[in-house]
């Protein structure tokens, strides 16, 4: 859809500085977000569902979600136009994104993506160092890694990994965080502005927010999580007809009954602690205005 043609139904977006163009209203000067999370024992019950399944080796990794209510004083609108993130959308007054993670970039024939797993408080003593370290961190990202290889190898050749396990920092509104990433690529057959379609469908859903193997683990999701993703977790980008740039959905808030809800949450490996997990999906509740 051509950028000015998305304002017609109420679509705004930015992708890496591209996008159209949304006129700023009222500005709120101290931004305020109440998280009222999930209760615990509710997502404990998940946590066990996903562990006894990656346990018996039916998953290996599994990205476990939940809503979050918030009270927050801004508008998807100023959320929107205020957010600090390589990816950003408005979907009219129901949604809005402002994701930190890139789906899949292509340019000249070469595909590559940027799986995202590991988060940290950047306040923390030695926290790059204590992320880089940790055992259960590093088999998530591991695993990830290998399925992000495997999915791109569907579609492409000379599949190899570039970057592995580099930190990038997250400043929200009222914490720094670390994340760990790794970047993969491949080549893409000469006829690839043809069958971007076919690309995509073989590729979704993003590995990072599935797990693996990747079919039985969308089961064990379906089973463990109390809600419907919706957009939540799905992709957008912007195809110019030469370069392709497209994010994940996360970092996420809907407008529901009049409130909002923020979706949140994370990899969990056989070797996951429901007490840290449960933090994660909070310390990710968050917007990216200083």
């Amino acid at each position: 859809m051509d950028p000015d043609k998305a304002v017609d139904s109420g679509i705004y977006f930015n992708i890496n500085g591209i996008g159209n163009n949304l006129q700023s209203g009222s500005k709120t000067s101290t931004v305020s977000l109440f998280k009222q999370p999930v209760e615990q024992i509710l997502y404990n019950r998940a946590f066990e569902i996903v562990h006894k399944n990656l346990i018996g080796g039916n998953s290996y990794l599994t990205n476990l979600t939940f809503p979050t209510a918030i009270d927050l004083n801004l508008s998807l609108e100023e959320v929107y136009l205020r957010s600090k993130a390589r990816f950003r959308l408005l979907f009219q007054d129901e949604f809005v994104v402002f994701s930190p993670e890139i789906f899949v970039q292509i340019d000249n024939g070469t595909i590559r993506s940027f799986p995202m797993k590991g988060t940290v408080d950047a306040s923390l003593p030695d926290a790059e160092n204590r992320i880089l370290a940790d055992p259960k961190e590093t088999a998530e990202h591991n695993t990830i890694v290998d399925l992000i290889r495997n999915d791109l190898s569907m579609v492409a050749s000379d599949v190899k990994v570039n970057r592995f396990r580099y930190i990038e920092k997250i400043v929200t509104n009222d914490k720094t965080l670390l994340q760990v990433s790794s970047e993969i690529s491949g080549t893409l057959p000469e006829s690839y502005h043809a069958n971007l379609g076919n690309i995509f469908r073989k590729l979704l859903p993003a590995g990072s927010i599935s797990g693996a193997p990747k079919k039985k683990t969308l089961q064990i999701i379906h089973e463990a999580e109390t809600y419907s993703r919706d957009f939540y977790t799905g992709v957008f980008g912007y195809f110019d007809g030469s370069k392709l740039d497209s994010g994940v959905m996360i970092r996420f808030i809907k407008k529901e009954n009049g409130k909002f809800i923020f979706c949140s949450g994370g990899g969990i490996t056989a070797n996951s602690n429901p007490q840290t997990e449960y933090n994660e999906l909070i310390d990710k509740v968050y917007v990216p205005i200083i």
